[in-house]
């Protein structure tokens, strides 16, 4: 029997926001999934990022806060200067912890405690951006049984993390940006 996947994680830097307009625009309202979303943010970044992603989205987009229970049908975004974390039950838990790999929030925190959590259920999905956040976390989604997609680096406008993913974490499929939304119903089992 297939796994049920419903939650997807997803980390991305410069030159991501083109692919999550995509996604969010793309993803319809009763998606059976959740989706928390790590963008390299300043530590004084205005906290604007929810506000924006929210004009393109059919579902709900928030800050993540922390005793948030994850739910089907909501986007979650990491705030500026925090670490979006899952822990038991699968509640959101936001963490002043060290930066990892120069970054907070980071994509590799929330995919590690995702596949802590969710184990199989996990689909991540790394974006373009510089540096290899997110190739240690995907790499933990694989090995909990979950799904690791990563765009194509030829199709990033910054192809850092996508390669840096390649090359640790030997993600299940590489993606282009015009079939971002197709892959993830598909993975989600909510094929249109």
């Amino acid at each position: 029997m297939d796994s049920i996947r419903d939650i997807i994680v997803i980390g991305g830097s410069e030159g991501s926001f083109g692919p999550l307009r995509a996604i969010l625009t793309g993803l319809p309202k009763d998606i059976p999934a959740a989706i928390l979303i790590v963008m390299h943010t300043g530590p004084s970044s205005p906290r604007l990022l929810a506000s924006i992603f929210n004009t393109w989205s059919t579902l709900p987009v928030a800050y993540g806060k922390d005793g948030d229970r994850v739910q089907h049908g909501h986007v979650y975004v990491a705030p500026p200067d925090k670490h979006l974390e899952v822990v038991e039950p699968g509640v959101i838990h936001l963490s002043d912890g060290p930066k990892v790999k120069f970054s907070r929030p980071a994509a590799d925190r929330l995919f590690e405690t995702a596949a802590s959590v969710f184990g199989n259920r996990v689909i991540s999905l790394i974006l373009s951006g510089n540096d290899g956040d997110g190739a240690e976390g995907a790499n933990a989604v694989r090995m909990s049984g979950g799904l690791s997609l990563v765009q194509d680096p030829g199709n990033a406008v910054v192809p850092s993390m996508p390669i840096k993913a390649i090359e640790h974490d030997h993600p299940e499929c590489l993606v282009r940006t015009t079939a971002l939304v197709e892959v993830l119903m598909h993975a989600v089992g909510a094929v249109r």
